[in-house]
């Protein structure tokens, strides 16, 4: 008796087993919501719970806006604040709970400085500490933060980029106040000019950092002390065999079973303008983009292992950031953000660090540093800023099995209502712009539009309606965030009185 308990025990377990496969590799991301920011364009986004509160922090040219986060993936705004000297951006934003108090950890890029923010009850900010930089630290141009908690104490890890590259570690007291405590320069040997990424394993009771160089192309390992100081590992450099390291710049981990490993994707130098003295080494080779998977060794070093390519099915093109969407004891869920595709694309990591695409969504708008993993209850979400001064934005996306929607196409359906004092002119003008998306947007695959003829008095006040036609969730995502329909709505706006929107699936024709 007991052995067929433990035959349906097992059988039970094989087949979730089989079923959480499949519904990971189906998964999608569905958009729930975005919200406009007071910055001059969305660079870093963060977010954090507080006492069952969800919030999200976007960085921004000059300022930090702070919203709510609620289950369904809304956000509400609560309030916005002033970076040091009014610069920024606001990049590499972590938030910790430090000794019992919660703190946002920012570096204010052309600032010079690491600012810190106690995160209040309703998740408004009050700067607390702001340490810049010296002579002696590589706060310069700051690009990326890591928070290492150890026995005794927490420590913030900065890196910087361009003038003043290398590793600085600063101690963090009670009250948010960073005290420095080691600084090493970048050199020939080590692959901190640019730490553009940061990510800790701990190994046995012993802690140990990963840093990506994005100049310098490469990742290095550390060894991480109790009190704060740290010594290289090892050193891996790009080249054009087994890994994409040329311009490395997301740096995350994950632990499967006894295996742990260390992701990393790259911003290739050839996406950069060639005429400018950005990147230093210009002597740089494309092979292509990929995500490169390195094994953690029992010392704490890194070892190449795997390496996804870019090809016509994936969005690896221009990788910034690469977050991790959920685990289990067998596989991770990744989440990469793309500023040259343009897109996020999911993947799987396997327990034997095998990386595999997924789906990926066309977001409209360019990622650049703007991609944070959340979960609420038991369900996960991404929120992503765009890398544009012409949108100004965060959005939500959910992320859940995707819906068989073969032989559809999807309706968008515009009603407007125009305000009493609109000139026919000016209505004629707007019926012409609205109708021109189908020539400034390819993947509009068509527009039909007529003005209202119900006798039945049910409308409302809306006299148009515009039915747009794309052929999936892409295609909607880059009409929705292009240049030229947001110069319409600009355009427009200041005429129309009201607008209902609705879209819905439908067979083809």
């Amino acid at each position: 008796m007991n052995s067929i308990k433990g035959f349906l025990l097992i059988s039970i377990l094989f087949l979730s087993t089989i079923c959480l496969a499949q519904v990971s590799d189906e998964l999608m991301l569905y958009r729930k919501d975005f919200k406009n920011i007071s910055g001059k364009n969305t660079v870093s986004v963060t977010s954090y719970e507080k006492n069952g509160s969800h919030f999200v922090f976007a960085g921004g040219v000059g300022n930090i806006d702070v919203y709510s986060l609620d289950k369904e993936g809304k956000l509400t705004p609560i309030s916005n604040h002033e970076l040091y000297k009014k610069k920024g951006p606001a990049r590499g934003m972590v938030a910790d709970n430090i000794n019992g108090t919660d703190f946002l950890f920012v570096g204010n890029k052309h600032g010079n400085a690491i600012e810190t923010f106690k995160i209040l009850a309703n998740g408004s900010l009050e700067r607390v500490s702001l340490v810049e930089d010296t002579e002696d630290t590589h706060l310069g141009t700051a690009i990326t933060l890591q928070v290492i908690h150890m026995k005794k104490a927490s420590y913030l890890f900065v890196g910087g980029l361009e003038n003043t590259p290398g590793l600085s570690s600063f101690k963090i007291e009670a009250d948010g106040k960073l005290n420095h405590v080691q600084s090493m320069k970048d050199d020939d040997k080590i692959h901190t000019d640019g730490i553009i990424g940061m990510f800790t394993h701990n190994i046995k009771g012993k802690t140990f950092l990963y840093t990506g160089g994005f100049q310098d192309n490469g990742v290095s390992s550390f060894r991480v002390y109790e009190n704060g100081t740290f010594k290289n590992i090892n050193n891996i450099s790009d080249n054009t065999t087994d890994r994409y390291l040329t311009g490395a710049y997301p740096v995350t981990g994950v632990t499967l079973g006894d295996h742990r490993y260390v992701i990393v994707g790259h911003r290739h130098h050839k996406y950069y303008d060639p005429t400018t003295n950005f990147i230093k080494r210009k002597d740089f080779v494309y092979h292509g983009d990929g995500v490169s998977v390195f094994k953690v060794n029992k010392k704490g070093a890194l070892v190449p292992h795997f390496v996804l390519k870019d090809d016509e099915n994936t969005k690896l093109a221009g990788q910034t950031r690469i977050e991790v969407v959920s685990t289990n004891n067998n596989e991770a869920i990744l989440a990469v953000g793309t500023r040259d595709d343009a897109s996020i694309q999911l993947c799987k990591l396997n327990e034997g660090g095998i990386l595999s695409p997924i789906n990926y969504l066309e977001t409209g708008f360019s990622i650049y540093y703007g991609l944070k993993s959340h979960k609420i209850g038991e369900d996960n979400f991404l929120i992503a800023g765009s890398n544009r001064f012409d949108l100004n934005k965060v959005a939500t996306y959910k992320i859940a099995p995707k819906v068989d929607k073969n032989g559809k196409i999807l309706r968008h359906i515009v009603n407007l209502k125009y305000k009493v004092d609109a000139t026919e002119q000016q209505v004629h003008e707007a019926e012409e712009a609205f109708v021109n998306l189908k020539n400034e947007i390819p993947e509009i695959t068509n527009i039909e539009w007529g003005i209202n003829d119900s006798e039945e008095g049910a409308s409302k006040g809306f006299t148009h309606t515009f039915t747009i036609t794309f052929n999936n969730e892409n295609s909607r995502e880059v009409y929705l965030f292009h240049k030229a329909h947001l110069d319409l709505v600009s355009k427009v706006g200041p005429i129309i009185e009201d607008v209902f929107v609705m879209d819905y699936w439908t067979a083809a024709n």
